[in-house]
């Protein structure tokens, strides 16, 4: 018997001893983990996400090795995000990245305050009542901001060198994103009167609303079109361009996405390196540091992108001046 105890104690003991390893691996596997909240699709995202990890990588994070990423996708439904925030703050990430712009970055603020969150707005966060300061955020908040919606001026600056004659243009814009509109139709009213061009709003939010909206502009022959910075028009970017060149309607656009796939022209931030700005900020927090002390950074790249195949079919000449400006000519 004696023996036998012997025994159990000695397998009790090698057993015990070849749970510690199993047990040092399972403390090691405990990986922070990221949830990442967009009101788009990773279809029309998967560069902006490159950008997003290779931030978090510059800061010492690689995806499935010692950090882990929640992703959560509105597919264009905006009254989606609310409840996708709240996934993430009951799966208990560590941080929420939000570069969604406003509808994400209020979703997630409304679900948590206490969960770090780090944005990408194209307006003021500080009007939006995500943040007290750009310096000083002051709350689980903070992030990248593109100021976008001030660059409206520069883009009908822009525009007006390639259709000089622009004296009525129209504005399409996303009635279901009242943050990004409010801005945009602020901005561009005070740049068109400065230069004295007419404003037209139209709304869309769904296809047949953009097919509509355009049938208003062939019919009322406008001298140029602007398109908002909104999500669903970014994803939507083959549908608007198309019919703007069928139309034979000069338009400018936030993104250079647009002018890639035919869109005329397009200036404002460079969104992969603004995700990357995302992930740097997100690597941080991962690091220790604070969202209300951890200051809003400006987006720091910029891009004029002029397609000259659409210029040539709208029967438009690139003054030299434009082109000197640009940053990409697509031939």
């Amino acid at each position: 018997m004696p023996g036998m105890r012997r025994r159990e104690f000695v397998s009790l003991l090698g057993g015990a001893a070849a749970a510690w390893p199993l047990t040092a691996r399972a403390q090691q596997s405990a990986i922070p983990v990221i949830g990442f909240l967009h009101p788009g699709s990773p279809a029309m995202l998967a560069e902006r996400e490159r950008g997003f990890r290779q931030g978090l990588k510059e800061t010492g994070f690689v995806e499935g090795e010692n950090v882990a990423i929640e992703y959560r996708w509105a597919d264009n439904q905006l009254d989606r995000l609310p409840a996708l925030a709240s996934e993430l703050v009951r799966r208990q990430v560590a941080v929420i990245a939000a570069p969604g712009g406003a509808p994400a970055a209020l979703a997630a603020k409304a679900a948590t305050a206490t969960v770090p969150i780090v944005f990408l707005v194209g307006d003021d966060p500080v009007r939006h009542g995500l943040v007290a300061s750009l310096a000083a955020p002051g709350g689980n908040v903070t992030g990248i901001n593109l100021f976008n919606a001030e660059l409206s001026a520069k883009r009908l600056e822009l525009l007006r060198m390639l259709v000089p004659a622009t004296t009525r243009m129209a504005v399409l814009v996303n009635p279901t994103n009242p943050a990004s509109t409010e801005a945009t139709l602020r901005d561009l009213g005070l740049a068109g009167r400065a230069v004295g061009v007419q404003i037209r709003v139209l709304n869309a939010s769904t296809g047949p609303e953009i097919d509509a909206a355009f049938a208003t502009f062939a019919s009322e022959r406008p001298d140029a079109a602007f398109v908002s910075l909104d999500q669903f028009f970014a994803d939507r970017r083959v549908h608007l361009t198309h019919l703007a060149t069928r139309h034979a309607i000069p338009a400018t656009y936030p993104l250079r996405d647009f002018a890639d796939v035919g869109g005329l022209m397009s200036y404002g931030a460079n969104l992969r390196d603004a995700f990357r700005q995302v992930g740097v900020h997100t690597g941080r927090i991962l690091k220790g540091a604070r969202p209300a002390v951890l200051p809003v950074e400006q987006s720091t790249k910029f891009e004029l992108v002029i397609n000259h195949q659409t210029a040539r079919t709208l029967g438009l000449t690139l003054p030299p001046t434009l082109l000197a400006t640009a940053d990409e000519v697509i031939e």
